[in-house]
C-alpha cells in the first residue's frame, strides 16, 4: 500500500507542474544540442569536463600520497612513544629493585654502577635520606662527572622529591638546562622515587636523565633512519634532537604529548620527502583512459537521448492511467506530510467530506472536516501516532468527520507510511472510507439478532418454567397437606393412651407420603434436566476454527459497538472435536459477551478480547484435548463472586438471570470436558472450557 500511496503522493499539483517544466526543458536542450549549427558545444562541455577530471584527479592523487606519508609518520611517532614509556616504567622498576633491602652505601654504588652502564640516558644515580641529604652516589661512565654542575638536590628537585612523597610514586621534574665542560650542555630532568621498607619511608633514590639520552637508548634504528625525533616544550621549544638531517623538499610533523606526574614534553618526529615520482604515468594513464571513455560516452549519449524520449512518451501515458484510476476510486486517498499538512486528496475524498481541492490541499490542524468536539482527540492521534512515527494499526481506526454541510458520518481511516524514491519517510497515506451504510446494515442485523436471542431465551424460560410449574404443583400440594395433617394430629389433645398409638400411627404414614412427594418432586428436576441435555444425539465432528468463524461476526457486532478488539489465535492443523456444534458455539458466544461487558467501563484503556484454540496432547492415553479460551482485560472477579460464580441464579448484573455460566458449565459436562477461570495478566479474567478431540 506504501508504493500505491508513494504513487498517488506525486501526482499532486505541483508535482505535475514541476514535471511539465522539466520535460519542456529536456525537449529544449534536446533540440540545441543536436541541431545542425550547435553541435559543437557539446564537444565543448564534453573538452571541459575531462579536463577537469584530470584536474580533479591529479590533485586527489598528490593529496592521497601525501595523507598515506603523514598517517605513515603519525604511527610511527605512537609506537615511538609507547617505546619510550616501556622504557621510562622498566627503569623505574630498576630504581625499585637497586633500593630493595638494606644495603650500605658502599654497596648500594657498587650495584648504582652496574645500572648506569646499562642504561645510558642516566647521568647520575643518588641516594638520598627521608631530609633529602646525600647518602650515596654514582656517575655515568658515559659523561662527564656532574657533581658540581648539579650541587645538592633543590630547585626542581625538591619539586620532584615532594610530588613523589604524595603521591608515593615515582615523580618527575620540569627540565632544564646544565652546562658541560668545553661549552657545551644538555637538557636533564631528575626521577624521585621514594624508598619504603616495609610501611617506613627510608629515603629517595634520584635519576637524571639526559633528554637526548632518551631518545638514542630507548628508540631503535628504525624510527631515527628516516625521521628527526625531538623532545619539545608545550610552546614548540626543542630541548633534545635525535636522528637524521633534513633530505626532502617536503615536510611532514608529527606531535604527541608525553604527560608524566609532575613533567609534560612533546615528543615531534620530523619527516622529509622528495616530489611525488608517480604522478607523470597516473596522467598518461589517466589520459588514456579518459579518451576511451570520452568516445563511449558519445554512444552512450545519443542513445540516452533516444530512451529518454521514449521514457517521457511513456510518463505521459502513466500519468494518464493513474488519472483516470484516481477518478474511477470510490475510496478516499488523502496525503499529508511531516507536519501533518494536506498534499493530495483524490476526487472520492473531496465528495465524501464536500470540500473542493483548494480547500484542502495545504490545510494543516484542524482539518476542515474534523468535528469542533473531536478536535483535539483528532489533534493528539496525529501528533502522537503520525508525527512521532508510531506505525497505526494495519486494521485501521474508526472516527468521525463532517461534510461541508455540518452532517455528521462515520469513516474507517486506514494509514500507511509514505515512502519516496531515496527510501525517506515523506508522509502518511490515508485510505478513508465512508461505513454509514455499513452501520446501518449492521445495526438492523444486531438489533434483529438480539430481539431473536431475546425470544429464544424468553421461549425456553416460559417451556422450562411451565414444565416445572406443571409438574411440581401435584406434589407440592400432596407435600403441603400431609404437613399440615401432621400438625393437626400432633397439636389435637389425645384422650387415651390407645389413641396416642393410633395418633403416631397417623404421623408415620403422613411423613412417609411427604417422603414420597418429595421423590417426585426431585423425578421431575431430573426429567428437566434431561429435557435440557436432549441433545446427544446432535454431536457432529466439527473443527475448532469452524465453530470459532460461526461465533465471531455476532461477537464483532457487540465488539465494534462498545470499541473492543476481538483477536483471535488459532493453531493450525488442529484437529476435529465431537460435539453439539450449536451448545459449544452458544457457550463461546455467552462466554465473549461476558467478557465484553466486563470491559465496558470506559476507565478501562487496553479493550482488547482474545479468543484462542490450541490442542492439548493426552498425558498418559487416551484422545487428547482441545482447549477453547476467552480472556478479557475488565477489572477481575472478586473473590465474593468467585465462590458463587457457577450457582444457578446468581448474578451481578441488574438485567441477568443468572443462568448462563451455569449453563454454560452443565453443556460442557455433558461433552465430557470442563470449564474453568483464571486471572488475566496484567489484569482481567481468562475463561477456558475443553471438548474431547474426535477419532
Amino acid at each position: 500500500m506504501s508504493r500505491i500511496a508513494e504513487l498517488l503522493f506525486r501526482e499532486d499539483g505541483l508535482w505535475r507542474e514541476k514535471t511539465a517544466t522539466w520535460r519542456a526543458k529536456a525537449r529544449g536542450a534536446v533540440r540545441l544540442f543536436w541541431s545542425a549549427d550547435r553541435r559543437w558545444l557539446l564537444w565543448s562541455l564534453l573538452v571541459v569536463l575531462v579536463v577537469l577530471a584530470l584536474g580533479i584527479l591529479v590533485w586527489l592523487a598528490r593529496g592521497y600520497e601525501m595523507e598515506q606519508v603523514q598517517r605513515a609518520l603519525d604511527r610511527d611517532n605512537a609506537d615511538a612513544m609507547m617505546d619510550i614509556r616501556t622504557g621510562l616504567a622498566r627503569n623505574l622498576q630498576n630504581l625499585h629493585g637497586l633500593n630493595a633491602g638494606d644495603v650500605a652505601p658502599k654497596e648500594w654504588t657498587n650495584n648504582a654502577l652496574a645500572l648506569l652502564r646499562e642504561h645510558r640516558e642516566w647521568m647520575r644515580l643518588e641516594w638520598r635520606d627521608p631530609s633529602l641529604r646525600l647518602l650515596a652516589e654514582a656517575d655515568s661512565p658515559y659523561f662527564s662527572p656532574l657533581s658540581e654542575s648539579l650541587g645538592e638536590t633543590g630547585g626542581d628537585g625538591m619539586h620532584a622529591c615532594a610530588m613523589a612523597s604524595r603521591l608515593d610514586s615515582g615523580a618527575y621534574s620540569e627540565t632544564r638546562f646544565v652546562p658541560l665542560p668545553g661549552g657545551r650542555g644538555l637538557e636533564i630532568m631528575e626521577l624521585c622515587l621514594p624508598i619504603r621498607h616495609g610501611t617506613r619511608r627510608v629515603g629517595y633514590a634520584v635519576a637524571t636523565y639526559s633528554l637526548s639520552g632518551v631518545l638514542s637508548s630507548m628508540l631503535g634504528e628504525a624510527y631515527t633512519r628516516r625521521q628527526q625525533v625531538s623532545f619539545a616544550e608545550p610552546d614548540g621549544t626543542r630541548l633534545a634532537t635525535y636522528g637524521a638531517t633534513r633530505r626532502g623538499s617536503r615536510i611532514f610533523t608529527s606531535q604527541l604529548l608525553l604527560d608524566l606526574p609532575g613533567a609534560a614534553l612533546v615528543l615531534r618526529m620530523d619527516g622529509w620527502r622528495a616530489a611525488p615520482d608517480m604522478l607523470p604515468n597516473v596522467l598518461t594513464a589517466l589520459v588514456t583512459t579518459l579518451t576511451i571513455a570520452l568516445v563511449t560516452v558519445l554512444i552512450l549519449l545519443s542513445r540516452d537521448f533516444q530512451r529518454r524520449q521514449e521514457a517521457e512518451n511513456a510518463l505521459a501515458d502513466a500519468l494518464a492511467f493513474r488519472q483516470a484510476m484516481e477518478d474511477s476510486l470510490v475510496t478516499g486517498l488523502r496525503a499529508r506530510d511531516l507536519q501533518g499538512r494536506i498534499t493530495y486528496v483524490n476526487p472520492a475524498f473531496c465528495s465524501m467530506v464536500g470540500f473542493s481541492p483548494e480547500e484542502l490541499v495545504g490545510q494543516g490542524a484542524p482539518a476542515p472536516y474534523w468535528p469542533p468536539e473531536m478536535v483535539d482527540g483528532f489533534r493528539e492521534r496525529q501528533t502522537v501516532r503520525l508525527l512521532a512515527g508510531k506505525s497505526p494499526p494495519r486494521e485501521g481506526l474508526e472516527s468521525v468527520f463532517q461534510r461541508k454541510d455540518g452532517t455528521r458520518f462515520p469513516v474507517l481511516i486506514i494509514e500507511a507510511p509514505l515512502i519516496n524514491a531515496t527510501g525517506k519517510h515523506a508522509g502518511w497515506m490515508s485510505a478513508v472510507l465512508d461505513v454509514s451504510e455499513q452501520r446501518r446494515i449492521e445495526e438492523l442485523q444486531r438489533a434483529g439478532q438480539e430481539r431473536l436471542q431475546a425470544t429464544a431465551r424468553l421461549s425456553a424460560v416460559g417451556e422450562m418454567a411451565s414444565l416445572l410449574s406443571h409438574e411440581l404443583n401435584q406434589p407440592l400440594a400432596a407435600i403441603s397437606s400431609y404437613a399440615n395433617g401432621c400438625l393437626n394430629l400432633l397439636q389435637s389433645p389425645a384422650p387415651s393412651a390407645g389413641s396416642d398409638t393410633e395418633t403416631l400411627k397417623d404421623v408415620q404414614v403422613a411423613v412417609a407420603r411427604i417422603a414420597e412427594q418429595a421423590n417426585r418432586a426431585g423425578r421431575v428436576i431430573n426429567s428437566v434436566h434431561d429435557f435440557i441435555r436432549r441433545r446427544g444425539e446432535a454431536r457432529e465432528a466439527v473443527s475448532p476454527g469452524t465453530i470459532i468463524d460461526a461465533a465471531l461476526p455476532l461477537i464483532q457486532m457487540q465488539a465494534q459497538k462498545l470499541g473492543i478488539r476481538v483477536q483471535v489465535q488459532c493453531e493450525d492443523h488442529l484437529p476435529e472435536v465431537w460435539c453439539d456444534r450449536t451448545l459449544v458455539e452458544q457457550v463461546l458466544l455467552n462466554l465473549a459477551r461476558n467478557g465484553m461487558q466486563a470491559m465496558a467501563d470506559a476507565e478501562i484503556d487496553q479493550r482488547q478480547l482474545i479468543m484462542e484454540a490450541r490442542y492439548r496432547p493426552p498425558v498418559s492415553s487416551g484422545r487428547g484435548w482441545v482447549v477453547f479460551s476467552v480472556a478479557d482485560r475488565g477489572a477481575g472477579i472478586s473473590e465474593e463472586v468467585a465462590s458463587q460464580l457457577f450457582t444457578p441464579f446468581f448474578t451481578t448484573k441488574a438485567e441477568g438471570m443468572g443462568l448462563g455460566l451455569s449453563m454454560c458449565r452443565t453443556v460442557i459436562e455433558q461433552h465430557g470436558g470442563a470449564l474453568d477461570y483464571a486471572a488475566n495478566q496484567p489484569q482481567g479474567t481468562v475463561f477456558r472450557f475443553t471438548i474431547p478431540r474426535w477419532g
